[in-house]
């Protein structure tokens, strides 16, 4: 069966003061939140207007696949569909069911395997096609994509910038942190065909970055770290803290540091607030010299990997993939990234 349109999948953000503590309440659905500490987090909106920039971000980034999908000699058209905020995933597969569309691809904004950035989207997506009802196009999804050329090419382009803008005689060791979002680690080592695959798909892209930065910049030692840790404070989750890596370094003798968040498809929220400013201020505290490296956004690089990995399922162009661990399959093995909170319906998994 053909694939008639692609559907850029992704997280959702609040847009106006209003929309926050809805947008937050659904983010955090069934987890026992208790609303102080939504209050908490909802600040962070606050001081920005009440807008997430990563709507406006996820625009711009079905606009440049639309027009790179048609250079390609592909000119599918591009849909988008949000897991917590408008536009709703039913509300877009009602559209597309509207339009004709039989069958699509789903394009995760989330590049690598974990229950948050896989299997709950896929959840997601099945939630959606039973609300829409037979009519609903048939779904499956781009497999996770963190080690392909163009999401590696954007990150270590991203890097090489900010290093070539670090003074010329700092007196000190330079480090490139590779940030990604904190999660349990009992999730991150969950059982299942890809447990642990969280932790090694990171690390992987932390090395092939800094080997492309050797390569174009010099050699430079390059670290996973983790950011935006949430949830009660007696449940262990990945560290090291970026913010406890940052007082730490300067007694190691590193002077400047620049920050790569490789575990973000673009600019959003956790990158402005947890990096640009609680990382930031950290940095200023302890005398360290702070860059902040780009994510990949709408990276021409990134966008034409996008595209490659649309080409593999349209057309079955050769998978691409540059660390060991890839590339990953098509459908999700069954079981993998279990839900902490029991099974449910999913889309694009392997059948046993």
């Amino acid at each position: 069966m053909a694939i008639d349109a692609v559907l850029l999948v992704s997280f959702g953000g609040p847009e106006s003061m209003d929309e926050v503590m809805p947008f937050l309440r659904r983010v955090t659905a069934g987890r026992g939140v208790p609303d102080d500490r939504l209050a908490a987090v909802a600040e962070h909106y606050y001081d920005v207007g009440g807008v997430s920039p990563i709507n406006a971000q996820n625009r711009a980034l079905m606009d440049a696949l639309a027009q790179a999908l048609v250079e390609a000699g592909m000119a599918l058209p591009v849909y988008w569909g949000n897991r917590n905020s408008e536009p709703f995933l039913a509300s877009t597969l009602r559209q597309m069911a509207d339009d004709g569309i039989g069958h699509t691809l789903a394009l995760v904004t989330a590049a690598y395997s974990s229950y948050s950035g896989c299997r709950q989207y896929r959840e997601n997506l099945a939630a959606a096609a039973a609300e829409v009802g037979p009519d609903c196009p048939r779904i499956d999804k781009v497999r996770p994509y963190f080690d392909h050329p163009g999401f590696v090419s954007a990150l270590a382009d991203a890097a090489v910038e900010q290093l070539q803008t670090l003074p010329p005689d700092l007196d000190g060791d330079v480090r490139l942190l590779c940030s990604t979002h904190s999660i349990p680690t009992a999730a991150a080592g969950a059982s299942g065909p890809n447990g642990g695959a969280y932790v090694a798909q990171h690390e992987a892209v932390c090395e092939l970055v800094a080997e492309h930065v050797a390569q174009r910049w010099g050699p430079v030692t390059a670290e996973v770290v983790y950011q935006s840790r949430s949830g009660a404070p007696q449940i262990p989750w990945l560290e090291p803290d970026i913010n406890d890596r940052l007082e730490q370094l300067p007694g190691e003798g590193v002077a400047a540091v620049v920050t790569l968040p490789i575990g973000f498809v673009s600019d959003h929220m956790e990158v402005i607030h947890d990096l640009d400013t609680e990382a930031a201020e950290t940095a200023a505290e302890v005398g360290v010299e702070w860059r902040r490296a780009a994510t990949p956004g709408v990276a021409p690089v990134f966008v034409a990997g996008l595209v490659e990995l649309i080409a593999e399922r349209v057309s079955g162009a050769e998978p691409r993939a540059l660390s060991e661990l890839g590339p990953a399959p098509d459908a999700c093995a069954k079981g993998c990234c279990a839900n902490p909170r029991g099974w449910q319906p999913v889309v694009a998994e392997a059948q046993e």
